[in-house]
């Protein structure tokens, strides 16, 4: 079984935002997207790099890669909820498209922009299928003309994916399995359906010799890090929810979940903070617990890329 988990998304960016793993992140990108779309070779714009993470230059871990034809991609694994990963994914969309241009250059050479999200968590609301795809489309007529053809976003949600080894015909079904059940699966004994597969079968032992000494540590940091998160932002909402109850009101509930979220935010962000920089003072972690929630999102965007604790706070 795989002793790493590919959903980590350190363990993510090395995976498939290596080079000698291009062919990985090539499968991927074309179990999601159309088969007009597939791709043949693909050019990576920010590749793995243990000492560029380390220097705090590689802390959002997304794979950015162009393919043959100019088309940019954006492939990306978010484990912890984020309730506001919608703005985040077209945020991200916008900014591969603006980046194609530089002084000079004319809209007519921007290129088609893919954006590939796969969320540990439940997302779109009311939709029971994992892969959701959006495009702009005319309203008018509910088709897509083509006209804006540049716009392709992809959610892949993995908690919707039940579907058994028996079950699986798609590529992006043993891509999904994969991810969701690596330390299921071993790889002298791989359900049919995943052993046809030479992609998921060069993915599972690229994940068992994935790490060396150094980087094992900073994947098991990474880990600890983001179930910490989890685990705090989980008491939190239910100390809110248990505040909200005992007064008895919608009023109360809502103020008590709000309350609580925040208070996760505030804890989750502390322990980011010192797992960086170490202990901080007793003023600082007074003004974090004691900041709204939308201060403590703003320092959350912030916090993998300071220097040090005063850049972070300063505003």
């Amino acid at each position: 079984m795989c002793r790493i988990n590919p959903r980590v998304d350190f363990a993510f960016k090395k995976l498939f935002g290596s080079e000698e793993n291009k062919d990985l992140l090539i499968s991927l990108i074309n179990a999601v997207v159309s088969e007009k779309d597939q791709v043949a070779d693909v050019l990576l714009r920010n590749p793995y790099s243990l000492a560029d993470y380390q220097a705090g230059k590689m802390s959002i871990l997304d794979i950015k890669a162009v393919d043959r034809k100019g088309r940019w991609f954006n492939v990306e694994m978010q484990i912890s909820e984020d309730l506001y990963f919608d703005k985040r994914a077209i945020y991200y969309w916008a900014k591969l498209v603006t980046e194609q241009l530089t002084e000079g250059q004319m809209y007519k050479t921007l290129q088609k922009t893919v954006c590939i999200s796969i969320l540990d968590f439940n997302f779109v609301p009311g939709e029971e299928e994992f892969h959701s795809l959006y495009k702009i489309i005319n309203t008018a007529s509910g088709k897509d003309d083509g006209l804006h053809d540049i716009f392709e976003l992809h959610y892949i949600e993995l908690r919707k994916f039940r579907k058994d080894f028996a079950d699986l015909v798609k590529p992006l079904d043993r891509w999904a399995t994969f991810l969701s059940r690596a330390h299921e699966l071993r790889r002298n004994a791989m359900p049919a359906t995943m052993a046809s597969d030479r992609s998921i079968l060069k993915a599972m032992e690229a994940v068992d010799r994935m790490f060396n000494a150094e980087e094992r540590l900073v994947y098991e940091t990474r880990m600890r890090a983001l179930m910490d998160v989890e685990s705090k932002i989980a008491s939190a909402e239910e100390k809110g929810l248990a505040q909200g109850l005992e007064k008895g009101l919608a009023k109360g509930l809502a103020e008590g979940i709000a309350k609580g979220k925040t208070e996760g935010m505030a804890e989750s962000l502390l322990f980011l903070v010192q797992e960086k920089f170490g202990p901080l003072p007793e003023e600082t972690c007074a003004r974090v617990r004691a900041a709204s929630a939308e201060q403590l999102r703003q320092w959350m965007s912030k916090v993998f890329t300071a220097a040090a604790p005063d850049e972070l706070f300063s505003a």
